[in-house]
This record gives C-alpha cells, sequence and structure tokens, in this order.
C-alpha cells in the first residue's frame, strides 16, 4: 500500500508488463519520485521472461522460475496495479480505457504489451493454430496442448509455422518435454513427428552461418523436418497448406511467426509503421504525442530497425525510467541508442546451447561446449530474475522526505501548496464541492420505487419508504483501504458492507457512504473518489441497494464504509440469526479463508500476484445467492466471516444457541498461498485479538501443533457464510452452492449438545 506523505501530482501510467516496464519499475522503486503516481495495468499478475520460456517448456524450470511477480514488484516500486485489459486510449482527455473498469487518467503514459499474432492473414489459423504470442497467454494453451497430446493414441504430427530463434528454440524444447512425457507413460517417444515451417530460404535468417549449420544439424538429429521456403498459406482442423501447393496432415499447429502490434492501437491516432507498431524516437517517445512513451516489441525506433528480441526491451528498461523522470520534471530527455550486435544464447531443448553474436557462433548439440553455454545462458537468466524477487532498501535517507520537482503551472502549483499544508479539521476537511459534484455526477446508482429522495436530489438527507409488511435492517461497515486499487478497494468495500443484511436473509435497500480521500490536487482527488464510488456503485447495483447519499472527506489514508439499510419480513419469517443452531445441525463454510495472512504478507512483500488475485477474486464475491440458497435449505444459523474469524463468529453463534461446536481442522477451505504465510509467521495485526477467544477451544494444547491453527483466528474481509443446516440437508446445500460459484464450500464441523464444560468449541484434527 502507498502511503505517500506528499500529494499525487502527477500520473503515470504503464500499460503491459514487459521487460521494458519491470526494469523500470524496479528503477523507480530503488528511487522514488515524490509527488508521482506509478500505475500498472495489466491483464495478468505474473510476466514471463522470454529469455527462460523455453527451458520451462523443456521442463528445465518451474513456472515460478520464469515468472515475474508483478503485483509484487508494483508494491516495491509504491505502484498501484490494476488487474485489467486495455482496449484504446481517448488522448484527448489523457486516459486509458479499460476492459473491466472505468478509464485511468495518465499524465505519461508507456506502452510495453509486446507483440499480437497476425493470424488473421491466414486462414483457418486463428480458429486452428495455438499462438505463442503474446507470450503471457501462451502458458494456458501450452499446458492444453501438453494434455491433449498426452491423451492422444497413436501418432502425432506437430507442425511449428516460424523458424527464427524462437521458433528454432521452441521446437527443441517442445520436442524434448514431450518426448519425455510419453516415455513417462511407457509410450514410444518415436510416436511424435515435428515439421517446422519457413517462408524464408533458410532457418534463423538473421543470424550467421556457423550458428544456422549448427541448428540445422541439430534439427536433422532430432529428426525434425524442415520446410523452407514453405509459407503456410492455409489452417484446418486436420492440418495446413503451403503457398508451393503441399498439403499436410497436422495433429497439432503451432504459431511462432512475426507478430504486429495491438489491434487497438489503430484507433489511438498514434503513428504507427506498417506492422502496426508504435514508432518512437531516441528518447523511446512517440513520435506523434510527446506524452506517450513506448518499448519493447510495440515499440518501434525510427532510424534503428531492431529484432524483436528481449535484449533489447530489457536494455530499454533504464533509460525508458530516466525519460519518464525528465519529462515530468520538465528536464530534456535522454537519447538510447542500442548496441549493433549483441549475444544470444539459443536453447537446444536438452541443457545445451549454441552462442550467436554478429558473425561469431560457438556451441553444438554434443560436447562440453554446448553444456558449458547452457550453465552460462542459464546463470545470466537467473541473476537476471533474481533482480525482481529480492529487493534491496530505497535510497532515500530516512527521515529525510524527498522534495518533488514535478513541473507544475500556476494554478496546480497553488493547488500543491494546499494539499501539503496543514489541513483543516471540522468541516474544513471535507472533499470541495466542485470536486465532489464531478466525482458523483456520473454515478448511476439503482432506482427503486421505495427510495423518495436520494444521491442526485440537492437535499442533505435521504428519504426512504418502509414497504408494507417489511421491517428494517441496519448495519454498518468502514475501514481503510488493504489495495492500491481504488476500483476494486470500492467493490471489496460495498460487498463486506451488504454481508450482514444478507446473512441475516435480508434484501438490501439503500446505503449511505462515509469515504475518507488523501488530499492533492483537484483532478487527483476527483479520480480516486470516482474510481472508488464506481466499483462500489457496481455492487450495490447488482445487489438492487441503491446509493442514496454520504459524506467525503480528506485524510492520510484511503478509506470507505457504509451504512447499510435492509428489508426483512416484520414477523421475522425466513430471517436467519445467530442463535438459531440445532445439535446434530452440519457447519458449512462458502468461501476460503485466509485474507488476513495473506494481505499482511503482501504489505511485506511475501506473497505471489495469482495468491493475491484469487483473494480479491473471493472477496468480491457476493453473498447474496449463497444466503438465499442456505435459506432454501433450511438453515438454523448464519452469519457471515469477518473480522474477528473463524473462531470469534462461532462463538457468537453458540453462546446464543446454548450449543457446543467441533470445527475440523483439515477441512477448512483456504485461500492460496494462506497456508505458506501463515506458517511463516506473518499475521494480520488483529490476529492477536482474536486469539484471545482460544480460551473458548476444549483441546487447543493438542491443536497447537497443526498448521491450520492460527487460521481459525485470521480476520476476514468480505468472507464467506458460516451456517448451520440440518445434517439430512447438508450434502444437498453444499452442492447446490458450487452450482452458484461458491465452489470451495466446505462441510467444516458440526453442532454438538452442550456440555458440562466452559470451553464450547472443539477441535478435531
Amino acid at each position: 500500500m502507498q502511503s505517500p506523505e506528499q500529494p499525487v501530482l502527477r500520473d503515470i501510467v504503464l500499460v503491459g508488463g514487459g521487460h521494458s516496464h519491470v526494469v523500470a519499475l524496479k528503477k523507480f522503486g530503488m528511487q522514488p519520485m515524490p509527488g508521482v503516481r506509478l500505475t500498472v495495468i495489466c491483464r495478468d499478475s505474473h510476466t514471463p521472461y522470454s529469455g527462460m520460456l523455453p527451458g520451462y517448456i523443456a521442463g528445465h524450470y518451474s513456472y515460478d522460475d520464469v515468472h515475474i511477480d508483478l503485483r509484487t514488484l508494483a508494491a516495491f516500486a509504491g505502484a498501484r496495479f490494476f488487474k485489467d485489459e486495455v482496449v484504446g486510449l481517448d488522448r484527448a482527455d489523457g486516459k486509458v480505457l479499460c476492459k473491466n473498469r472505468p478509464p485511468v487518467p495518465y499524465d505519461r503514459l508507456s506502452i510495453n504489451i509486446g507483440s499480437t499474432p497476425k493470424m488473421s492473414q491466414v486462414p483457418g489459423a486463428a480458429e486452428h493454430a495455438v499462438a505463442v504470442k503474446p507470450i503471457h497467454l501462451f502458458n494456458d494453451r501450452w499446458l492444453a496442448l501438453l494434455q491433449r497430446v498426452q491423451l492422444h493414441q497413436g501418432k502425432t504430427r506437430i507442425a511449428l509455422v516460424g523458424a527464427g530463434a524462437g521458433g528454432v528454440e521452441l521446437t527443441l524444447a517442445m520436442q524434448h518435454r514431450l518426448r519425455h512425457e510419453l516415455q513417462v507413460l511407457g509410450r514410444d517417444p518415436n510416436e511424435l513427428s515435428f515439421h517446422l515451417f519457413t517462408s524464408s530460404a533458410q532457418i534463423l535468417p538473421t543470424h550467421n552461418p556457423r550458428v544456422r549449420r549448427s541448428f540445422e544439424d541439430v534439427l536433422a538429429q532430432r529428426q525434425v523436418v524442415t520446410h523452407c521456403s514453405s509459407a503456410v498459406t492455409q489452417v484446418s482442423a486436420n492440418g495446413l497448406q503451403t503457398a508451393n501447393g503441399e498439403l499436410l496432415t497436422m495433429d497439432e499447429i503451432i504459431w511462432v511467426t512475426q507478430a504486429g502490434g495491438a489491434p487497438w492501437l489503430q484507433q489511438t491516432g498514434l503513428a504507427l509503421d506498417d506492422g502496426g507498431f508504435i514508432q518512437v524516437n531516441e528518447q523511446l517517445q512517440s513520435i506523434s504525442d510527446p506524452l506517450v512513451f513506448a518499448a519493447g516489441d510495440i515499440a518501434s525506433m525510427v532510424g534503428h530497425p531492431l529484432e524483436k528480441a528481449g535484449v533489447f526491451a530489457v536494455r530499454q528498461g533504464k533509460p525508458l525510467a530516466v525519460n519518464l523522470r525528465r519529462s515530468v520534471e520538465g528536464l530534456p530527455l535522454r537519447a538510447y541508442r542500442p548496441q549493433r550486435s549483441w549475444l544470444a544464447l539459443i536453447s537446444t531443448g536438452d541443457r545445451r546451447a549454441v552462442a550467436s553474436r554478429g558473425r561469431w557462433g560457438a556451441g553444438a548439440a554434443t560436447g562440453a561446449l554446448g553444456e558449458m553455454l547452457w550453465r552460462w545462458k542459464d546463470l545470466i537468466d537467473r541473476r537476471f530474475m533474481d533482480k525482481f524477487r529480492h529487493f534491496p532498501p530505497m535510497s532515500a535517507p530516512l527521515g529525510k522526505p524527498a522534495v518533488s520537482t514535478v513541473k507544475l503551472d500556476a494554478e496546480e502549483a497553488q493547488q500543491a501548496i494546499s494539499a501539503i499544508a496543514m489541513r483543516c479539521g471540522g468541516c474544513g476537511a471535507k472533499v470541495g464541492a466542485s470536486v465532489l459534484s464531478r466525482a458523483l455526477g456520473a454515478l448511476q446508482p439503482v432506482d427503486r420505487d421505495d427510495v423518495l429522495i436520494g444521491l442526485h436530489a440537492p437535499d442533505d438527507a435521504a428519504v426512504v419508504r418502509v414497504p408494507p409488511g417489511k421491517a428494517m435492517v441496519h448495519t454498518v461497515d468502514f475501514f481503510r483501504s488493504f489495495i492500491d486499487d481504488p476500483y476494486i478497494f470500492g467493490k471489496v468495500a460495498a460487498n463486506h458492507a451488504l454481508g450482514d443484511v444478507f446473512a441475516m436473509g435480508g434484501q438490501a435497500q439503500t446505503a449511505t457512504a462515509v469515504a475518507t480521500v488523501p488530499s492533492g490536487l483537484e483532478s487527483k482527488v476527483e479520480d480516486v473518489l470516482f474510481q472508488m464510488m464506481t466499483g462500489a456503485v457496481e455492487v450495490l447495483n447488482e445487489a438492487g441497494c441503491a446509493l442514496v447519499g454520504g459524506h467525503t472527506g480528506e485524510g492520510k489514508e484511503l478509506a470507505l464504509g457504509f451504512a447499510v439499510n435492509g428489508l426483512v419480513d416484520e414477523n421475522l419469517r425466513g430471517v436467519m440469526v445467530k442463535g438459531g443452531m440445532q445439535p446434530g445441525d452440519v457447519l458449512l463454510l462458502t468461501k476460503p479463508m485466509g485474507t488476513g495472512t495473506l494481505f499482511a504478507a503482501h504489505a511485506l512483500l511475501q506473497t505471489r500476484g495469482r495468491w493475491i488475485d484469487a483473494a480479491l477474486d473471493s472477496m468480491v464475491q457476493s453473498n447474496r445467492l449463497g444466503a438465499s440458497c442456505l435459506q432454501q435449505y433450511g438453515a438454523t444459523a448464519c452469519t457471515d466471516l469477518t473480522g474477528f474469524g473463524l473462531l470469534g463468529h462461532l462463538v457468537e453463534m453458540t453462546r446464543p444457541s446454548g450449543v457446543d461446536a467441533e470445527i475440523d481442522l483439515n477441512a477448512l477451505p483456504l485461500l492460496e498461498g494462506a497456508a505458506e504465510t501463515s506458517a511463516a509467521g506473518i499475521l494480520s495485526s488483529l490476529q492477536p485479538a482474536n486469539v484471545r477467544l482460544r480460551r473458548a477451544l476444549r483441546n487447543q494444547e493438542a491443536a497447537l501443533k497443526h498448521p491450520n491453527y492460527p487460521l481459525i483466528f485470521d480476520p476476514q474481509t468480505a468472507g464467506g457464510l458460516l451456517a448451520s443446516v440440518p445434517a439430512v440437508q447438508a450434502d444437498a446445500c453444499v452442492k447446490a452452492l458450487q452450482a452458484l460459484g461458491y465452489e470451495r464450500t466446505a462441510i467444516i464441523g458440526r453442532v454438538l449438545a452442550q456440555g458440562d464444560a466452559l470451553e464450547p468449541i472443539v477441535l478435531k484434527f
């Protein structure tokens, strides 16, 4: 989480998680820039390093060995991480258009998204071939292909289209791995046959003759059929056709040919080359827009035609960071001039490699030199990856806050002075009326007939009718942000606040918001408020709950809460309360646990991005459908799992019910990574308070060594529903909940008759 001492004055937005951006993020993390907010927008939390991808395919590396954790790197850099797909730019208003969230404003923009395969140019390719690029999406396709080959009976013919360094490496890596997999299954590896197609007269056209001969020998030794001067012109479910009329039957087709720029770039008005890549100058700045930068494969340097090689993307990272910094400071930019030749270590699939640099080449498919070159390549690649796993302390001395050097106009400078100055309390701490009206004006809360005066009326209070035969349910929740994405935070906060109404079996009616937003330039405050409330209103609207008003003020940290009104039958029919548990009931939990330990670890850079992705996905899942399902299956008691953790909320249920309960520690559904972070001793700051409830445990001494024991105290945000259900209905209820999307629903214990002991909870393990 960012906690800036200075207000945000400028936004630098990085689109994509390519090699240039990971290097630039590391640079910003080592030397933060006061007053500048970094935001990374990427479809995935883990970005692959292309240099190690063939080794991963060959089976020499694990997934985590070859992927950089963007969420953790962004946290180190003090950057916001938005997991989304960019679909366009609004350059007139300076905004990045995203697929699943509101537009993201920028003052400077950098694009490093790699390339997109031009499969549409060959009929049938998009439908029947597996594209390697963009490589961040290739892993799922590779795993699916691996499974298909394992299940395919008899001969399997595999074609790779494209015989540059990437195509040749991938061919040999896939062959090595797939042959091994067939051997493990007890099948003949010679069932596999590989064909390599290229429109060029030779393989590896950009490398020297010695390197080409080395790989021609390797491919021949491994019985890979090479088809030179054979451009693929059509692909079908049964095979492919080449320009010379040759028809070949294939079971799998992999597309590794030259790709182009993403289609959405065509609508941006940026200057592009014939391949659809962004044209940039020596400063990596768009030649048509000085506010936009680009690097890596997506960039086309005017006057410096470059091969699409990872070495250039990596080396562009440092000058990109320098020029983004100098651009917002109003300083002259510095030129990046790429080297004319570079060392390429091209692997042969079996822990050997060939070296290529200009006219020089070395290594072979056999012998000590090839093995030595592989070890050298492995050492270089691992050292590179280590830079993004082990983060050194930042360079700014403690106790000496840096001064922003961002260039501002006169009006912005006055706003910045106001934002830095001693802030008022009382009503002087409210967000300005114009900022508030602009931020909230675009929100469209759901219309309800029982809301007589709501959000967009000028009155200071809402007027809401209580329908006949209904009683009101009132609840309130408020907490500070635990992530740097205000849109997702808004979703989680609203979902969390609605949980108490749903847990009682109520229908959400209206909500009023209380928000705290850090001070800064008006445009920055307005955007954060808009992003956050957009996420919240989407959740409220989906629940049929109308946002009818609220209060917004300034504070050091972003925070949001809601007072929610709900409706239940005035005779309390169908209402689920905590005190209705019956002996013999089964205990169900609808979502996995572990948010407390995971986000404590995330603050320490000790998580993996996919762990946080899964946790957030769970937190934004509404309990509305789950509560309705529990009602249908006769739940006797229910609550939502939040800050007091599993044990705390279970005690809240057993005491008024006059029963005891048993928890099966082995049955607890856990979020991915929660067991690891808990075992490492990384726990929420609320954990010690929750642990005091251990006195409710009858046999805690025996359970202390169980790895899941600490997690019964783990505070949850927007957790699942904890309910007791009659035993005869339990299995059917679990299946129904899983069918509704609560896939991790589990039976975690049972309700017991009250015993003589003072401790009502028994642990089973």
